[in-house]
């Protein structure tokens, strides 16, 4: 295991540095940690088809109340970072801005990328924003207005359901789905023109503990098969260490933790290294001891 804390200063990549709380064990060797879970599936070894952002000195301000306070934060091309903080603190701000949905006050937002931020961004809210007047598949070729011919629409819409285990829906009204499918489509959508960074608002907020793993590991499965940077802003701090290779906490405005996280994929919820990491992002987004 190989975690990294850093506060809002950067500190080194290597150990574990947080005040007050203990360090951890030195990353077992490849061959151990291969005998003992079978070989891991890191960050590096994935085909990145995400490109890289770099917020400078971001800050944003709706009339006299200052949200986010001079953010620097850079995030590599395929990493998939959760955003997690209190209410109000800035979370789902930083994704508008990110997609081009608000303009900041202050401070630069520099995308390694000459495509238009329009073509290469896309947003997964909490709720699904389905067309209720169109079938399924016509709500996720909502997404592939860069295919013109008809047919091919429909084939690649089709494509897009199967991936997300939806393939006999295609021709339901969205009404008789339940939230778990319709946020199905919803990322069927979202994947449709191939974004090199998707942006997360909480997608998976309202759905049920069991669907919401299933959701989880389904977004987990498309992230490595494609490799485009995530951004998910997460209340859920279990979540955020399940699937993120990097957790970043905001506080009034500025980042208050910057977690690094190299564990093997899948994940297995519920274990120490998992409970451990939880337990020291939560001790600093509650100000007191778990």
């Amino acid at each position: 295991m190989n975690i990294a804390v850093r506060g809002a200063e950067a500190a080194p990549r290597t150990g574990v540095r947080f005040e007050g709380a203990p360090f951890l064990k030195p990353e077992p060797r490849a061959d151990e940690a291969s005998a003992r879970h079978g070989p891991a599936v890191l960050p590096q070894a994935r085909d990145v088809g995400g490109i890289a952002f770099t917020f400078r000195g971001l800050r944003k301000a709706f009339g006299p109340k200052t949200v986010l306070h001079g953010l620097d934060l850079h995030v590599p091309a395929g990493q998939f970072v959760a955003v997690i903080g209190k209410s109000g603190c800035g979370k789902s701000t930083l994704l508008r801005l990110l997609t081009g949905l608000d303009v900041p006050t202050g401070g630069t937002l520099e995308i390694a990328s000459t495509e238009r931020r329009a073509d290469i961004t896309r947003v997964m809210f909490q709720e699904p924003r389905l067309l209720p007047w169109a079938r399924v598949a016509a709500n996720v070729a909502v997404g592939l207005s860069h295919v013109r011919d008809g047919k091919e629409k429909r084939g690649k819409a089709h494509a897009l359901l199967a991936q997300v285990g939806l393939a006999d829906r295609a021709g339901e009204w969205p009404a008789v789905l339940s939230g778990g499918q319709r946020q199905r489509v919803a990322l069927a959508r979202a994947l449709a023109s191939r974004p090199r960074i998707l942006a997360l608002d909480e997608p998976l907020g309202a759905l049920d503990a069991l669907t919401r793993i299933e959701m989880q590991l389904l977004l987990e499965r498309i992230w490595l098969k494609q490799g485009f940077t995530a951004v998910l802003v997460t209340h859920d701090v279990a979540e955020a260490v399940a699937l993120a290779d990097r957790v970043v906490l905001i506080e009034e405005g500025r980042i208050a933790l910057d977690v690094e996280v190299q564990l093997e994929r899948p994940r297995r919820r519920g274990s120490p290294e998992l409970a451990h990491l939880e337990g020291i992002i939560l001790e600093k987004l509650l100000g007191a001891p778990t």
